[in-house]
């Protein structure tokens, strides 16, 4: 099991690696936090502990990098919303 955290802008992101249930290989989990006004105050914005259907990668540092790169198009795409 492998974990990293990041920020980007007004989100918190949590990735993970975790070994596959019967099989070998890795899925990739996120959970997006939305970092509100109030220091502390995080509301959870979107949370998938099986992206892509469960798919089993190779190594955790392919899953960690779906993850990632997922959890950025989410806040991007979000942020688009937002916008218009």
């Amino acid at each position: 099991m492998r974990f990293e955290e990041t920020r980007e802008g007004d989100y918190r992101i949590f990735v993970g690696a975790m070994d596959a249930p019967r099989g070998s290989g890795y899925i990739a989990a996120l959970i997006v936090n939305h970092v509100g006004g109030t220091i502390g105050r995080q509301n959870e914005a979107y949370r998938d502990e099986s992206l892509a259907c469960g798919y089993r990668w190779p190594s955790p540092d392919e899953a960690i990098s779906y993850a990632m790169t997922r959890a950025r198009e989410l806040i991007r795409s979000r942020s688009q919303m937002l916008a218009c």
